[in-house]
């Protein structure tokens, strides 16, 4: 963050500075959170609804913080830290991080998307910043706390941005996008996560272009093209469609899939063809690396850079990484989150991987409303289809049990556990040697926890 004085601060937040002095700070911080201060921050308390970061004004004063947001005052107010009254934190903070982009004329890009959304922040921040020094949105921070936070971490050295946007109502997108102002909108996909609040695919869609409410009106426009719904978004803006199908303008073609190993395709544009080659499995990378060169075609950026850009992608978190361990047993670390179109995904990786033995861990996943059992039931049903040696249902029963009856009905071998302590005596057992394992659900499931157990083993 660049620095700014307490009256800019003020300014920005639309707050009234109630104790001002002569010598009042610098802030180069801003944290929401009490138990991460950096020293001499701004500290903006969150009302959640369980907590209400109000009650911990004082401890964040007393770890270091210079001041803070607040719309309501401490009892006593401290001589040496600095307080700005505000109608409502969220609001103030959303104003402070629109103002404060206002002030660089880097191109932004903004991405969302029902799946892959980090995926493809991620390859389109590799691919740029071959040229280009990238800030990007870090770790999942793509809410209404987080995309203002990323966007206050943009310094004078940065030359782009790349900015990741989740939601799962209407209208969260549309108010993340009246920060980020993009110079580009990036939709990946519209598949059924989130569904469950927003009723329908259309839903689904008409949520996720909420993005082209504040792009620029020279802005570029890079959609997935072999997606059906997004086929019939119209908008007004230069537009560039991403896919294997012969109406989009940055073409796939030729994809060689080398298993764990990564792919390597060929993306061809009207001004060039990139031969890339993506260490990470999956055909649908091949999406992720397409929209990548569109944008940094857009950008400027040469066909060696491009090039060079997507060979240096590396998977976020606990998103298909590979762990390779001993005696040739691999796991397949997919579970961050999950929905149908995703589990699929993974599953056909799982079923294209050389190995002795195949097994896929699959959990719950959430928020998918009236289609959740049917959801479950199919990626049962499909990882016996693809011939899934052995399938692991962990969670609820009308949830996961789903999934074990998906499987054991359509002839697959399955075995159900209500808990990931239950399953893990039994997991560790049949992770034998040349064995791969899958393991997915939502990041509600906290599968991570078998990760790092079965990685130990």
């Amino acid at each position: 963050m660049q620095p700014m004085t307490v009256q800019e601060i003020a300014a920005a937040a639309g707050g009234v500075w109630q104790n001002p002095r002569a010598d009042a700070p610098i802030v180069s911080a801003v944290s929401t959170d009490s138990r991460k201060i950096q020293p001499g921050c701004l500290f903006v308390p969150w009302a959640g609804a369980r907590f209400d970061g109000h009650d911990y004004i004082d401890q964040a004063l007393e770890g270091g913080a210079a001041g803070c947001l607040c719309a309501r005052l401490p009892e006593t107010l401290r001589e040496d830290k600095f307080y700005i009254q505000v109608p409502d934190t969220r609001l103030a903070l959303k104003a402070l991080a629109s103002a404060y982009r206002d002030q660089f004329s880097i191109p932004v890009i903004q991405v969302t998307g029902s799946v892959g959304k980090t995926t493809t922040k991620e390859m389109i921040a590799a691919v740029l910043g071959a040229k280009l020094r990238v800030w990007k949105t870090p770790e999942n921070y793509n809410n209404d706390v987080g995309t203002p936070l990323t966007l206050l971490g943009l310094t004078r050295e940065h030359e782009a941005a790349v900015i990741e946007t989740g939601m799962n109502h209407f209208g969260e997108i549309e108010y993340l996008t009246e920060m980020v102002k993009p110079d580009v909108a990036v939709i990946s996909n519209i598949g059924d996560a989130h569904i469950e609040y927003l009723g329908s695919r259309e839903g689904i869609l008409k949520a996720k272009c909420e993005i082209f409410t504040h792009l620029k009106k020279d802005g570029l426009a890079v959609l997935n093209g072999d997606d059906a719904l997004l086929d019939t978004v119209a908008e007004p803006f230069h537009t560039v469609r991403c896919g294997k199908s012969e109406h989009c303008q940055a073409r796939v073609t030729e994809i060689a899939d080398h298993g764990v190993e990564g792919i390597r395709c060929t993306v061809v544009t009207e001004k060039e063809r990139y031969a890339l080659d993506i260490p990470a499995p999956g055909e649908h990378m091949a999406y992720a690396a397409a929209i990548a060169a569109a944008v940094g075609e857009a950008l400027g950026l040469n066909r060696e850079e491009i090039v060079r850009g997507a060979a240096s992608y590396v998977p976020a978190g606990s998103r298909m990484r590979v762990l390779r361990l001993l005696e040739r047993r691999m796991l397949l670390d997919d579970c961050y989150n999950a929905n149908p179109q995703s589990v699929a995904a993974a599953l056909e990786i799982l079923a294209r991987t050389e190995c002795d033995k195949r097994v896929a861990v699959l959990g719950d996943m959430g928020e998918l409303g009236d289609i959740r059992s049917r959801a479950h039931y199919n990626m049962g049903a499909l990882a016996a289809m693809l011939g899934i040696d052995l399938v692991f249902a962990i969670g609820s029963g009308d949830l996961a049990g789903k999934i074990a009856d998906g499987v054991a009905l359509s002839g697959g071998s399955v075995q159900y556990f209500p808990t990931k302590e239950e399953a893990l005596p039994e997991l560790r057992r049949q992770l034998g040697p040349g064995t791969v394992m899958l393991v997915k659900a939502s990041h509600a499931m906290k599968f991570e926890w078998l990760v790092e157990r079965l990685q130990n083993l």
